[in-house]
């Protein structure tokens, strides 16, 4: 991780991408959908690297589902431009788990975009809400972040 950007939270999960020619729209920016596109990669890819891929899923039957975003759009980020992607869990309980992201352009260390979404546990076979399994709650609860008091 570059020292020289600056996280809302400490040691978060990163990815980074770079703005391709498809993330541009009209505006001759990244297009606001990318964003959330961006989102899902960065949260799929540190659950699995907490060993939680859609394989383990698919075999505890249940999955995390959104249920809330709440998104804020910080900066245009435009063609060719390396973005770090950050995540941190920051809330688990027995039906839901709470992520922050963070994503900043790494040439000049400008947050561009933020986000907190709110995920609940569901049986992918009835869709409707459940406990998570166990292997779940203890994974996700080992890699949780403590947010200071101040930014809860």
């Amino acid at each position: 991780m570059d020292s020289t950007l600056t996280w809302d939270l400490p040691a978060p999960f990163t990815l980074d991408v770079t703005v391709g020619d498809d993330h541009i729209d009209m505006m001759r920016h990244t297009n606001n959908v990318v964003y959330l596109t961006w989102l899902e990669d960065v949260a799929w890819a540190h659950s699995v690297q907490l060993g939680l891929g859609p394989a383990e899923y698919e075999a505890e039957a249940h999955g995390l589902v959104v249920r809330e975003h709440r998104l804020r759009y910080e900066a245009a980020t435009r063609f060719g431009e390396v973005v770090r992607l950050g995540t941190w869990i920051t809330q688990v309980d027995r039906l839901s788990l709470h992520r922050r992201f963070q994503f900043v352009r790494v040439s000049d260390g400008k947050t561009v975009f933020r986000a907190d979404t709110h995920y609940v546990c569901v049986d992918i076979a009835e869709g409707r809400v459940r406990r998570m399994p166990g292997v779940f709650l203890d994974t996700y609860s080992k890699a949780l972040t403590t947010v200071p008091e101040a930014q809860a």
